[in-house]
């Protein structure tokens, strides 16, 4: 899930240079929403709530 991130806001800085402001704001919003959801799998895993085996 790492790797979407890093591809989401690699697209998300081309674009942005290129002057594709719709598709920069589109690929940010997906790398923000996946990393709310590692954070809370993270923080579900930290508090045993999920067991990761």
């Amino acid at each position: 899930m790492i790797q979407w991130i890093l591809i989401l806001l690699i697209v998300a800085a081309v674009a942005g240079l290129l002057g594709f402001g719709r598709l920069s704001g589109a690929a940010l919003s997906g790398a923000k929403l996946l990393i709310g959801l590692v954070l809370v799998l993270f923080l579900l895993a930290v508090l045993g709530i999920v067991a990761i085996a």
